[in-house]
């Protein structure tokens, strides 16, 4: 039984599949907008949300104190350990973080495409929510 199971395998290893939600979860913060399989934009979408979160927060707390820029520093370092790229992260907080300030959650949509030609497999868009 798979009760309370809460991700999907997605017929990997552990360490290979927390690094492909890391490359996608890139791809998408830099393009915005990916197409995928619905399995994997389905396992995308809490991994990417998560980060956005921890890059709002740092914007909706003020700056001005010293616990407010100690802890943007801190968030930076969390979503640092999963995306790797410096500019991406600039990215995200700068830009993103801002655009969700006053949004509570939800920010990502999957629109599916139906199935890809090859294999079959059904495909989908993961897009960032413009708001």
């Amino acid at each position: 039984m798979r009760h309370r199971k809460s991700h999907r395998k997605l017929n990997r290893t552990p360490s290979h599949r927390r690094a492909l939600l890391m490359n996608l979860a890139a791809a998408l913060i830099e393009h915005e907008r990916i197409r995928t399989t619905e399995a994997k934009a389905k396992a995308l979408r809490p991994f990417v949300e998560k980060l956005i979160t921890k890059a709002k927060r740092t914007h909706v707390r003020s700056s001005s104190d010293a616990d407010g820029i100690a802890a943007g520093v801190h968030q930076r370092r969390l979503v640092a350990r999963t995306i790797r790229d410096r500019g991406l992260i600039r990215k995200l907080f700068d830009e993103l973080g801002p655009r969700y300030a006053e949004r509570p959650g939800g920010y990502t949509r999957i629109i599916k495409l139906g199935r890809r030609l090859g294999d079959n497999a059904p495909e989908a868009f993961i897009e960032l929510v413009r708001d």
